[in-house]
């Protein structure tokens, strides 16, 4: 058997016709030295015997109730044999061309760069045009919908924190790949088409437990790597831009946000067992790094 290079992994749940379209725009791509990897994290739409009976080629894990998104994610990084993971959401795929040789001819090319965070377009249709005058360069992190490992660089790293639940593991790898002297590269030769419809997205049922989240989230990336000198007026700052935003008649912001700090003061025996600051020193040239790359859109 040939020894896997690329490695395609995806965490699901209950959103058959979005992986479907997914699996289908990956499938050219897959040979013996591509494979594809999905986990099923306890659907109940028939996700898996979907697979199953049209994507045969792909590997297929399941739970049979649900262990959640991150912990799909660290058991499919910790479990490949491929050089290099490809992470893509259940609704996104590559529009750039050849996407695997351009990965293989970067990683080659700077053997410092850890990951990949991909050029992503968000929304339902794929964008009028895909040429972009973005340059690659280097940045703090990288966005969960579309990213490449270099698995020897996972492997230097603590899993992602499964007591996030989602949102912020992705700036607990970053921040981590810093310590460890590892690079994050923005590679905008490398397009992927993000499907969300963004306006029901800030709208939808689910806004104030993914609000709630996101704000504790960064909250526990301070205590975990900040130094403490610089947490106060981290925080303060934070609670302040939240306030404001109460005040301007943004109500709906203040339930999660309070429920945000009893996650915080719920959290710290795990700050105490997970606490890796970096230094003064580090911090500094952290925040010299051009911010994460989020959303691309073709008027740019």
């Amino acid at each position: 058997m040939e020894q896997v290079t690329f490695s395609i992994l995806i965490s699901t749940k209950d959103r058959r016709d979005d992986l479907m379209l997914t699996l289908s725009k990956i499938a050219p791509l897959l040979s013996p030295t591509v494979a594809c990897v999905v986990f099923d994290d306890g659907s109940t739409d028939g996700t898996s015997d979907a697979i199953k009976a049209q994507f045969p080629q792909v590997v297929l894990h399941r739970n049979e109730s649900s262990k959640g998104y991150i912990f799909c994610r660290n058991t499919m990084l910790n479990e490949t044999s491929a050089t290099y993971a490809v992470s893509l959401d259940d609704d996104a795929h590559f529009l750039t061309e050849n996407p695997l040789e351009a990965i293989a001819r970067h990683l080659e090319k700077y053997p410092q760069c850890g990951l990949m965070a991909c050029r992503i377009f968000w929304g339902m249709e794929a964008p009028d045009r895909t040429e972009s005058l973005d340059k690659m360069h280097r940045v703090k992190g990288f966005v969960g919908c579309g990213h490449i490992w270099r698995m020897e660089a996972w492997r230097n790293i603590p899993n992602y924190p499964e007591w996030f639940e989602f949102y912020g593991e992705e700036m607990f790898a970053a921040l981590h790949l810093f310590r460890f002297g590892w690079e994050i590269h923005y590679v905008p030769e490398l397009l992927v088409h993000h499907r969300v419809d963004m306006k029901a997205r800030r709208t939808m049922k689910g806004f104030s437990l993914r609000y709630r989240r996101n704000l504790r989230n960064d909250w526990h990336l301070y205590f975990l790597f900040y130094p403490w000198a610089k947490i106060p007026r981290r925080l303060a700052y934070s609670l302040w831009m939240q306030t404001q935003k109460i005040f301007r008649g943004q109500t709906m912001v203040f339930k999660p946000m309070f429920l945000a700090l009893a996650d915080v003061l719920f959290s710290i025996p795990n700050y105490r067992r997970n606490r890796t600051a970096l230094t003064p020193s580090q911090w500094r040239e952290f925040q010299k790094l051009p911010e994460t790359k989020i959303y691309w859109s073709a008027e740019n």
